[in-house]
């Protein structure tokens, strides 16, 4: 059966923090030993509130970000963004860039995908100025921590755009390329700053 066929049939269920836990697991299972997959275990403590599907982006951010003011004022770092969300495509990084107005109030953006803007670019203006939140995909985001042009040190809110469908129904995670790609984000730094508490992870 086709993703889209189930879906068709079925409301769409808000993401929970377990969902995450169970691909990892899934995903780690069949070629890592006991130990290995206990490290990339999250606790509950982990996860941001997860978005129950009533919510516009604007109005989750603020939900669980509530010093956003305060935090956007003390962030003074090059090079690194407070938040990162991490989405499908160029396009709808775009989107939530726009449905997110609300939220950023005159902080900076920056456009964190492969579509029209060279990686060069993107590191050029990481390390010039000063931004706040990135949207982007996790293919280009991970190349950028990579090559030591993101640094994640100061990032506090990771948000996954987890619950949005595209025209054929499937969420980010249904997608191979990004699952893996995201995946492999999680696993190369993310997972253990939110082990660390430096890193919360939100489902929107």
């Amino acid at each position: 059966k086709k993703i889209s066929d189930i879906l068709e049939k079925s409301a769409p269920k808000p993401g929970v923090p377990a969902d995450l836990q169970n691909l990892l697991s899934q995903y780690f299972g069949e070629n890592r030993s006991v130990i290995e997959i206990e490290e990339l275990k999250l606790s509950d403590s982990c996860f941001l509130p997860a978005n129950d599907l009533t919510h516009s982006f604007s109005s989750y951010l603020k939900e669980i970000c509530p010093k956003w003011a305060k935090l956007r004022k003390n962030h003074k770092e090059k090079k690194s963004v407070v938040m990162l969300v991490i989405c499908s495509s160029a396009l709808r990084s775009l989107e939530l860039i726009k449905s997110m107005a609300a939220f950023k109030g005159d902080c900076k953006v920056l456009k964190l995908f492969a579509k029209h803007i060279k990686i060069k670019e993107q590191m050029n203006m990481l390390e010039k100025g000063v931004f706040h939140i990135g949207v982007g995909t996790p293919g280009r985001v991970k190349a950028l921590v990579e090559q030591d042009g993101l640094c994640l040190n100061s990032t506090k809110y990771m948000i996954l755009d987890w619950n949005w469908r595209d025209q054929k129904l499937r969420r980010m995670m249904d997608i191979p390329e990004i699952k893996k790609e995201t995946i492999d984000l999680l696993e190369m730094c993310i997972i253990k700053l939110c082990r660390e508490g430096s890193v919360k992870l939100g489902l929107f």
